[in-house]
This record gives C-alpha cells, sequence and structure tokens, in this order.
C-alpha cells in the first residue's frame, strides 16, 4: 500500500470543524467511513444535522423533512420550511473583513461585513422600487469584484433568481444564456484586466441588449475607468447611482427551501447551454457541509478561489460568508506580471485556503515557480484543485514546492449540482492522485456499463440516492424530459455524472477525466487523463489535448501537443513521447498520431474541449463557440492533412 504524502497531526484533527460535528452527533462514529455510511443510509437524519449544526436561520419550520424520499429525481427537502439564502450569508455584521478583492493594478479593496451588508441593502432597496419579485431574474456580466457578491446578495434578499457570466464571453454566448432565461435587471462593469490589457465591455453590452428586449435596467460599476463613457448603453445607471441614499435593516423575503436561487449553465461546446436552476436550500446546506466541514472553513479562515464569476466555483466560494469567513477575490490573469502573482496575493492577505484548477497547478510547475520557497505561506493549511483531474505529479509537485504540511484536497462534482460528488477531509491522509472522500451525504458509486457496482476498476460515476443539491429544474424544459436524458436516461433512477472514476483501496477516489471523452481503441476504455499525465512530464511540451478518431471501424488516438515557445515536434521528440506513454501507461495508450498545434482550446472555466476538436475533427459543426475562452482555437483543427492519411505512425 503507498505512503500517504500527508497525514494530519493529532492536534488538527483535535481542531477541525468535522470533528465537533461528530461531537454534534454523540461522537458515535469511529472512522469517517462510518460517518459516511450513515450519511447516506440515513439522509433525512443527516441532512437535518447539517442544517442544525449550521444554525440555519428560517422563519418558519419544515413540516416534513423528506417528501419522496427515494425518488431521483423528485425527492423533495424540507418542504413547508422557509427562510432566506442571503440573510443566512450576512449574519455577521461587523468590521470583520468579508471580502478583500485585488486586481492587475492598484491597491487591494477591503469590504467589512457590516459594510457589505449596508451595501446589500441600499442595492434590494432599489430592486424593490424597481418592483424585483422573487422569481424575476437578475443577470451579470461582471468581472470577479465585491460588487458581484454584493448585487447577488440583494437578488437573493428579494427572491430574485441570480445568474452570471464572465465579461470575457462573446456576445452570442452571452445572449445563448441570457436569452434563455429573460433577466429584467442586468449588471455589468465598463471593462476589465487581463494580461496587462484593458478590455471594454459596454459596446458589448450595446450589442447583448439589442437582442435582450426584457432588460428594464442596465447598472455599470466603474471599474476601468472613474468616469465611464455610458453613451453607448442608453438609459444605463452607474453603481453608486443605483443605490439606495440609505441603508437600514433588509427585509429579507421568507421564501421556500427549494426557491430557485441561481441559474448555471452547462458549457455549451456541444449545443445551446443548458440552464440548470439550482435551489436556495439545497445550496445552503451543501455549501455550509462542504464548506464547513470538508474543507474546515471558520470565522478566521481566509478563503481564495480563482474564478470568475461564470464559474460554479465563485458561488460556491460566495457561500464561505455562512462561516463568517474573509473572502479573498482576485480578477486578472494568473501570470501577469509574472507567474507567482497570486502567490504574493497569498503571502499578502496571510491566505488559508488557495483553491485554483489542475491546469494552474501543472503550468506553474512548468514554469519552475517554487511558491514555498519565495514566499511566506505560514498561514496556508488547505489547497484545493478542481476543473480536470489532478496528475500524482501535481500533487508531489505541491508537497515538494509549495508546503509540506497542506490538506490537498483535489475536489470534483460541477455545475449540475453546484457543489461536489468527491473532495478533501482535514481529517484524512492524503495520498497521490486521490480524491480523499466520497462527500457526506453523497451516496457516490462507480458501475460498469451493465450498472454493477464494482470496486478496484474503473468505471462510471454515478450517484445512487437523492441529495439535497440536485437541480430544481431545467429552464425551458416543463415536463422535466431534457433533465431526466442529461443524468438519468444510462442508469433509470441513478444520476449518471459523465465522469470516469475507481474507488480505491483507501476508499478515496481517483478520476481519470469524463467518460463522453473516453478513448476507446480496440475496444478498451481509456482515460484521456492517464495520457496527459505522461505528456505534461516531456519538458518540452506546454500542453496537450487528446481525442479518439473514428478510423477504419474502430478508434485511434491522436495527441495534439502545443511546444514550448521556439520548440519543434521533432521526430525524436515524438519518439520521446510514445515511449514516456508506453512504459508508464501502456502500449495501448500510445497514440497513432501526434500532431503539433498551435493553441489547445479550453471553455472559460478552464477545461480542455476534447470533444468540440473531436467534432471538428470529423467534420461536424461546433454549435457554441462562444462558450470558448480562446474559439479561435478549434480553427487550426479543421481540414488536417495528416488526419486524411492512410498510412497511420
Amino acid at each position: 500500500m503507498p505512503s500517504p504524502l500527508w497525514t494530519p497531526s493529532p492536534d488538527r484533527v483535535r481542531a477541525a470543524t468535522i470533528t465537533r460535528y461528530v461531537g454534534s452527533l454523540g461522537g458515535k462514529f469511529a472512522s469517517y467511513a462510518d460517518l459516511w455510511r450513515w450519511s447516506v443510509e440515513d439522509r433525512a437524519a443527516f441532512w437535518r444535522s447539517i442544517l442544525e449544526f449550521g444554525e440555519v436561520r428560517s422563519s418558519t419550520p419544515w413540516e416534513k423533512l423528506v417528501e419522496n424520499p427515494d425518488a431521483m429525481p423528485g425527492a423533495r427537502w424540507f418542504v413547508g420550511a422557509r427562510f432566506n439564502f442571503a440573510e443566512n450569508l450576512l449574519r455577521r455584521r461587523d468590521a470583520h473583513p468579508a471580502v478583500v478583492f485585488q486586481g492587475e493594478t492598484g491597491p487591494a479593496r477591503v469590504l467589512a461585513y457590516s459594510e457589505l451588508y449596508d451595501q446589500v441593502s441600499r442595492l434590494a432597496r432599489t430592486l424593490r422600487r424597481l418592483d424585483i419579485r422573487p422569481g424575476d431574474r437578475i443577470g451579470a456580466f461582471l468581472p470577479n469584484i465585491p460588487e458581484a457578491i454584493a448585487a447577488m446578495l440583494a437578488a437573493a434578499s428579494v427572491g430574485a433568481v441570480w445568474s452570471s457570466c464572465s465579461p470575457d464571453f462573446g456576445i452570442k454566448g452571452v445572449l445563448d444564456r441570457f436569452g434563455q432565461i429573460a433577466p429584467r435587471v442586468l449588471f455589468t462593469a465598463d471593462g476589465y484586466r487581463y494580461g496587462g490589457k484593458t478590455f471594454d465591455s459596454l459596446e458589448r453590452i450595446a450589442g447583448i441588449l439589442r437582442e435582450l428586449p426584457s432588460v428594464e435596467k442596465v447598472v455599470v460599476v466603474p471599474y476601468v475607468s472613474e468616469r465611464p463613457n455610458l453613451a453607448p448603453v442608453p438609459g444605463a445607471v452607474l453603481w453608486n447611482d443605483f443605490l439606495a441614499p440609505a441603508a437600514g435593516p433588509i427585509d429579507f423575503e421568507q421564501l421556500p427551501f427549494d426557491h430557485p436561487l441561481y441559474v448555471l449553465y452547462s458549457s455549451g461546446t456541444t449545443g445551446v447551454p443548458k440552464c440548470i436552476v439550482h435551489g436556495a436550500g439545497g445550496t445552503l446546506l451543501q455549501h455550509i457541509k462542504e464548506l464547513w466541514l470538508h474543507t474546515d472553513v471558520t470565522a478566521e479562515s481566509r478563503i481564495f478561489y480563482f474564478t470568475t464569476c461564470g464559474w460554479m466555483m465563485w458561488n460556491w466560494l460566495a457561500s464561505s460568508l455562512t462561516a463568517g469567513a474573509t473572502v479573498l477575490l482576485y480578477d486578472g490573469s494568473p501570470f501577469h506580471p509574472d507567474p507567482a502573482v497570486l502567490w504574493r496575493f497569498a503571502q499578502e492577505q496571510r491566505m488559508t485556503v488557495f483553491g485554483t484548477s489542475a491546469k494552474y497547478l501543472a503550468a506553474l510547475e512548468k514554469e519552475g515557480v517554487k511558491p514555498g520557497r519565495d514566499f511566506d505561506l505560514s498561514a496556508l493549511r488547505t489547497v484545493c484543485s478542481t476543473g480536470s483531474p489532478l496528475s500524482v505529479e501535481s500533487f508531489e509537485f505541491v508537497y515538494r514546492d509549495i508546503k509540506k504540511d497542506v490538506c490537498l484536497s483535489s475536489i470534483s462534482g460541477g455545475t449540475d449540482i453546484v457543489s461536489c460528488f468527491a473532495l478533501g477531509n482535514p481529517t484524512l491522509p492524503v495520498y497521490a492522485g486521490e480524491l480523499q472522500c466520497r462527500g457526506l451525504g453523497m451516496k457516490v458509486d462507480v458501475f460498469d456499463g451493465d450498472g454493477r457496482s464494482v470496486r478496484g476498476q474503473r468505471g462510471e460515476l454515478v450517484c445512487t440516492a437523492p441529495f439535497v443539491s440536485m437541480p430544481v429544474f431545467f429552464w425551458g424544459d416543463p415536463d422535466g424530459e431534457k433533465y431526466r436524458a442529461a443524468y438519468f436516461d444510462r442508469y433509470p433512477g441513478v444520476w449518471h455524472h459523465g465522469d470516469f472514476a475507481e474507488i480505491t483501496e483507501h476508499d478515496g477516489l481517483v478520476i481519470t477525466g469524463r467518460s463522453d471523452a473516453t478513448l476507446k481503441p480496440g475496444g478498451i476504455r481509456i482515460g484521456t487523463a492517464d495520457i496527459y499525465r505522461q505528456v505534461e512530464g516531456v519538458p518540452e511540451v506546454l500542453d496537450s489535448l487528446v481525442i479518439g478518431q473514428d478510423w477504419e471501424g474502430d478508434q485511434r488516438i491522436v495527441l495534439f501537443v502545443k511546444m514550448r515557445p521556439g520548440l519543434k515536434l521533432t521526430d525524436e521528440v515524438a519518439a520521446r513521447i510514445r515511449k514516456t506513454i508506453r512504459e508508464n501507461a501502456s502500449p495501448r495508450h500510445v497514440p497513432a498520431k501526434i500532431l503539433a498545434v498551435a493553441d489547445i482550446p479550453y471553455t472559460i472555466s478552464g477545461k480542455k474541449v476534447e470533444l468540440a476538436v473531436r467534432d471538428v475533427i470529423h467534420g461536424r459543426p461546433v454549435l457554441n463557440r462562444d462558450a470558448l475562452a480562446n474559439p479561435q482555437a478549434l480553427d487550426l483543427y479543421r481540414d488536417l492533412p495528416e488526419l486524411r492519411n492512410v498510412h497511420t505512425s
């Protein structure tokens, strides 16, 4: 059995919030495995315990804890309860920092809990004056700035449904999303900064409004200019002018447990994105569980996640306010003016939780950055990673070059559940390449193709029992047909997530990529992460993408590599890539073709888009290029002569 990379000290285990939580249950569980088993078998008691441990405020108690407890979909939780999501994030109202923001330029901005409450109060008063009612939609086209959190909380306080897009989306990408939900109010900034450049947002807003007649009011945050020119957006109002003149006690709208809170969107790289509606109660309980218990966020935590407002990790991060923690926001490039910029931020802010993507950690190692050597990270207790599988090498990089005594929490879930299926645990050891545990209350399993539970082998990640943060519904899907097709067609009554996974001997989880992007040469299922792990170790290669190409009645593996600046894909490098894959994965993993490309396409949330490239290779349309951070990269894969050759190397 391999040795763990990290084991928590007895003091850390004793001090962890999850230990206190177990104590509140009577301390009857001898291990996390026992606790998890109880949480998924007696789900009603478990979720009630989270409601009580999290001291959730509600004006009306629930009448029925769970209705249709085994229906998936169809279970309803805390029926009859009425509460407000924003009220539970704004319980603290003192001078403690609620939000600290840092952009590419200028000093850090600090917003105390009392100041955040007042700002939300003034926004909410204006929204009520505009007759914004429960269920109305409010959209945001904002950078990751404090005003985004304040506007979200104001929307939630009056019962409106919040939905946000990152400001680097194109007009079509925004319309594909907001055009489906018809927001009445739209928050935007005048622009944003990235990589030392300033980008205008108001010209795009003007184009969006021409196709979005539902918008009655546009609110502009002056971010890149003190006096933005509002001429392109007639009728727009500046942020300060939109705020009510004075703050006061917020009239938090009391709403049902499953009242819509957020609309999040699928990536949309294979069609118009699905509008996934999440309920306020399920989101709140899931995030309390994940942040308090699995991430050990407390009132003294200073938690950071590198994200945009278009990724569900932004919603997750904002919920840290439930613990009275300080939320650290950064907007800009993580590599400008140099690759160490986020670690300077970590040092300056005494960061306790650093959240990022697997892609960022791999790129950091490639750049030779050693944060633990160059910065004071004595306050850092947890590193979180998500977005794609974290390689064994990246695990080792964190403990070698960032910090030895840190809980590395590789977490996995997604937009579909605005939370996680598997995550970290500050009381468990960390093993290279593994997510520490399945989440409490999440009856996660791995099925083979016939729907049988398997151990020690890879299969489909599923959840076999209802949980509180399942989507309430999909927007524009009145009979639920799209909802059921998205998750329940493969295994009726069982949530099929679309990840390729394995439960380990430590009862942890290994995720090897999206199962719908799984390679199947000769009918053998191969996860793309197995290949990425080997290719990333080749020093000449900066990035890579792998797909399966239909070929002579079968499938062959094609690997695309982005070389480091000034380097070329030579026969010697290609041979070394094949040798590395063959020796460290298997001969079946070796690509039939290795081709150099100038760029690798990613979604705006930082995920490689294997399926979109595969569609391009096969001459199929990519229906929503605006969902990509760099849509022009797809053109590099069109009509490649090497993929029309009969010869396969």
